[in-house]
């Protein structure tokens, strides 16, 4: 083979490798010129800079400052209705476990460039879908372990505690109140990810009281992952998505068709007592009485609902987004997505 046919071998290859990454990149819409810059206000670090002033001048700034966010810090995050700021920076400051805790959070975050960078591009793609949202102010802090992300009239709230890597010293010590199956979630990965599926669940798609049954459930959940599939970045994993371990995600592929017979067989769909759904809809370390050697997914109802909307979505072509969250129809999206899968 000549030199020649090799060369033209060669760039025909890096042609259609080019169009076929184009052809991936191309579904997503241009959200270029949709203007979101979001920054984080540190509040941890103005906090412990307090320590090298008076209390009540740190009282002051942090109230000048942060406004609200400080009165819900001091009134109900670490204090109560009675607390005062002073008393609250006063134990605080005097904490050895609040010092060792601050050092390390703002070594796994000394600055939130990244952060801040991606969840720019989450709501720009949220403002594409939806221009009127209004992007909140976002504020990081330490949480005390009690708060991943708050969504507040005023502000978004990120515990950074509450994601320094699943090896984080303090996370053994809390097993009492986190168990590990949760803690594991507690990394830098999952942050942008978590941030924008509370602003979806309590801002953007509330759940309805009257979504009592385990198929409202289902398609609820399943829409709000796949907007996460739509707003998120195309490299984020399912199984950040939805806090699955590999094992996990694949279990699920796996036995997908066991699953989907599993509650046509009980008549689960249609069931609305929570003490017989509750299982199949909450978190936890695996779904008991299902899989061997405790090798289940949790949630299965969540992923369930996720795989019905995505088929849903690609039977019926011309529903956009925003007529799919929309759609409070649990039985017409089961029905028109055709979900039959088949065993493995």
């Amino acid at each position: 083979m000549s030199y020649n046919v090799k060369h033209f071998q060669i760039y025909l290859f890096f042609l259609c490798v080019i169009a076929i990454f184009s052809c991936k990149q191309d579904h997503r819409p241009d959200v270029s010129h949709i203007k979101v810059d979001i920054k984080i206000q540190r509040f941890e670090k103005d906090l412990y800079a307090g320590k090298a002033k008076s209390i009540p001048e740190a009282d002051a700034l942090l109230t000048n400052k942060y406004g609200m966010f400080y009165s819900d810090f001091i009134h109900q995050m670490v204090g109560d209705a009675n607390s005062t700021g002073p008393q609250v920076l006063e134990g605080l400051y005097g904490d050895k476990a609040y010092a060792a805790l601050n050092k390390e959070v703002d070594s796994v975050y000394p600055n939130l460039s990244n952060v801040e960078k991606e969840l720019t591009q989450n709501f720009k793609y949220i403002k594409y879908y939806y221009p009127k949202t209004k992007v909140p102010n976002f504020v990081s802090f330490l949480s005390g372990f009690a708060y991943q992300v708050i969504q507040a009239d005023h502000y978004m709230g990120i515990g950074l505690d509450m994601f320094l890597g699943k090896d984080s010293q303090f996370y053994g010590a809390i097993v009492a109140s986190v168990p590990a199956y949760q803690s594991r979630r507690f990394t830098p990965a999952y942050l942008p990810s978590r941030v924008t599926e509370v602003f979806a669940r309590e801002e953007l798609f509330k759940e309805r009281d009257e979504d009592q049954t385990l198929l409202a459930k289902m398609i609820y959940n399943g829409k709000i992952l796949y907007f996460l599939d739509q707003v998120l970045p195309e490299t984020t994993a399912d199984t950040i998505k939805i806090g699955y371990t590999t094992n996990q995600l694949n279990w699920c592929k796996q036995f997908e068709a066991n699953i989907w017979g599993f509650f046509l067989e009980r008549d689960l769909l249609y069931q609305s007592d929570i003490q017989k759904i509750q299982t199949f809809i909450t978190d936890g370390p695996f779904t008991p009485g299902l899989g061997e050697k405790k090798s289940s997914a949790p949630k299965l109802a969540v992923w369930i609902g996720w795989q019905i909307v995505k088929k849903y979505m690609a039977e019926n072509p011309d529903v956009t987004l925003q007529q799919l969250m929309a759609e409070n129809d649990a039985q017409k999206i089961l029905t028109k997505s055709k979900y039959k899968p088949k065993e493995s």
